[in-house]
């Protein structure tokens, strides 16, 4: 009958396990909407600008590499 026992510790820590977690979900601080929005636009314009420069890289190092193989560019 061990087992019984197993099942039964199991089922209180995966319940206290998602008590616990609600409760401390309850304390998270959410930002605002307009936060939100601001923080997004932000991290999106990083990243194109980054992917930007990364392709822009990318292409001028494409076309040396070219030249310098002797394929033209």
């Amino acid at each position: 009958m061990a087992g019984v026992g197993v099942q039964t510790a199991k089922r209180r820590g995966a319940t206290a396990f998602f008590t616990e977690t609600w409760g401390e979900f309850k304390k998270v601080v959410w930002p605002s909407r307009k936060e939100t929005v601001r923080l997004t636009s932000i991290v999106i314009a990083i990243t194109v600008s980054l992917g930007l420069i990364l392709g822009g890289v990318d292409w001028l190092f494409t076309r040396l590499v070219g030249l310098l193989g002797g394929t033209g560019g």
